[in-house]
């Protein structure tokens, strides 16, 4: 399961089996874990954040989209 980014106490990441499904990524934070889709960015289950968090996650995501994209790219297709 990679780690494609780290941000406060986020970290963003996919699991090897997700190859599967459209580009997404999970964010985990102590033991709680969201998944948002990348194209469009936007919330696929919140994991139990907080609506506040889920708003600073999505800005995240919004900035570092292309980078994360590109990080699914490269992993899933090898």
């Amino acid at each position: 399961m990679p780690t494609i980014h780290r941000e406060g106490p986020y970290r963003f990441m996919f699991y090897a089996s997700d190859w599967n499904e459209p580009p997404h990524v999970h964010v985990i934070r102590d033991r709680l874990d969201a998944k948002f889709w990348l194209t469009p960015v936007r919330l696929q289950s919140s994991g139990g954040f907080r609506p506040v968090e889920i708003n600073r996650i999505t800005r995240i995501i919004e900035e570092q989209q292309e980078q994360f994209l590109e990080a699914w790219n490269d992993h899933f297709a090898s």
